[in-house]
């Protein structure tokens, strides 16, 4: 783990982001880091953009680490929450965006690449939020990553939607769990959004046809997620076991 900032004691919340070394993640962790919150910036394997993240919150005043580690690795993930205690003294928010996505017709997927996409959205998901349900604070707040595919039905995207409709399944058993602690669990599914994930593989025509079904007549920003997301945080209390569709009118 790298310490970007010395500790600030007046600082009443602290944030777990997965996955927040580019795209939502990202996004997420400068947002959360702009209402205040000390932000441990996680990574899989991209050393050097999370520590441009947190260098980018530390230049306007905030506290952030940086920690890496495979989300499937529930070692690596009580090592991640542990320092983060360490350091701050407890955990608030965990934001999960860490996930990947591989395409293709269900007749013809690859079973590699599904375990592959198996083993990060939904088992690396679970790791993460057992994490976080043993380990937040009262007045805690986990936030899960799903898709707006599960509602949209694409062709193609089968494999892909199947992981994160576990992830929604997860959502309200949890919360339900955790009765008695005040802490939230909710899942924001996201539309098409402007990030690496969702343009790979993609041409100028396909990101327009996708702006054009949209009722905003664009897809979204990383900033648009991370506008919810930072709700969801914080402020948002009575919002909990729910999935929330973050699409412009899309689904």
């Amino acid at each position: 783990m790298t310490d970007s900032a010395p500790a600030d004691p007046v600082r009443a919340r602290v944030a777990i982001v997965t996955g927040a070394s580019g795209g939502i993640g990202r996004s997420v962790a400068l947002r959360l880091a702009a209402d205040g919150q000390a932000v441990v910036v996680h990574y899989a394997s991209n050393r050097h953009a999370a520590e441009e993240v947190a260098a980018e919150i530390t230049a306007t005043g905030g506290v952030a680490l940086t920690s890496g580690g495979d989300v499937a690795d529930e070692t690596a993930m009580a090592a991640l929450f542990e320092d983060a205690e360490r350091r701050f003294g407890g955990v608030d928010v965990v934001v999960n965006t860490a996930g990947i996505m591989r395409l293709g017709p269900v007749t013809e997927f690859s079973l590699a690449d599904f375990d592959q996409m198996h083993r990060t959205n939904v088992r690396g998901t679970f790791v993460v939020a057992q994490q976080a349900a043993r380990r937040l604070r009262s007045g805690g707040a986990l936030i899960l990553f799903s898709t707006s595919v599960t509602r949209l039905q694409l062709p193609t995207y089968g494999a892909y939607a199947a992981t994160k409709g576990a992830v929604e399944a997860l959502t309200l058993i949890l919360a339900r769990e955790l009765r008695g602690r005040d802490v939230t669990v909710n899942t924001v599914a996201p539309g098409p959004t402007a990030t690496p994930l969702f343009l790979e593989g993609k041409s100028g025509e396909d990101v327009q046809r996708s702006a054009g079904l949209n009722p905003m007549s664009r897809i979204g920003t990383p900033q648009d997620i991370g506008e919810v997301v930072a709700s969801l945080a914080g402020p948002a209390r009575w919002i909990n076991g729910q999935t929330v569709f973050v699409n412009g009118g899309a689904a």
